[in-house]
């Protein structure tokens, strides 16, 4: 019987890489802010979207819905967003930014846009080609 080399198969790769950059970039939002991963997840997608459900925010973030549901309340909280019942679907609670989860939502994007610009500027001329089958992977496996 063959053995599987993890370390070569592509799946855990890609995996090892998107857990050691989330943790990695939790650098930039960690320490001044104290958010977790799924904190910040939630605060940057209505921080781009404006408002949106629970769930709208589990699908984009590709988070459980109870890291999501544990993230809303932490945020509430700390009264950096709010709720307001859907006009649609009164089972539904529509998430927004408050002015002061805004104002920290909006300190953090430029240290996130460096932080990006750091792993651009290492991959040099590499960058454009990966980003390219980046989204192509994204296209395969419906995560665009």
């Amino acid at each position: 019987m063959a053995k599987l080399q993890l370390e070569q198969f592509l799946p855990y790769r890609l995996n090892r890489i998107a857990s050691a950059v989330s943790q990695d970039f939790r650098s930039v939002y960690g320490p001044h802010h104290d958010l977790t991963i799924p904190e910040w997840r939630v605060l940057a997608t209505l921080g781009q979207f404006e408002e949106m459900g629970a769930k709208a925010i589990g699908r984009h973030s590709a988070m459980h819905k109870t890291k999501v549901s544990r993230a809303v309340r932490a945020l509430e909280e700390r009264r950096w967003l709010k709720r307001r019942e859907s006009e649609e679907d009164r089972r539904e609670e529509i998430l927004t930014l408050t002015a002061l989860g805004r104002k920290v939502y909006l300190d953090i994007i430029p240290k996130a846009v460096a932080f990006e610009r750091r792993i651009l500027d290492e991959l040099g001329p590499e960058a454009k080609p990966l980003l390219k089958v980046l989204e192509r992977l994204e296209r395969i496996f419906g995560a665009d």
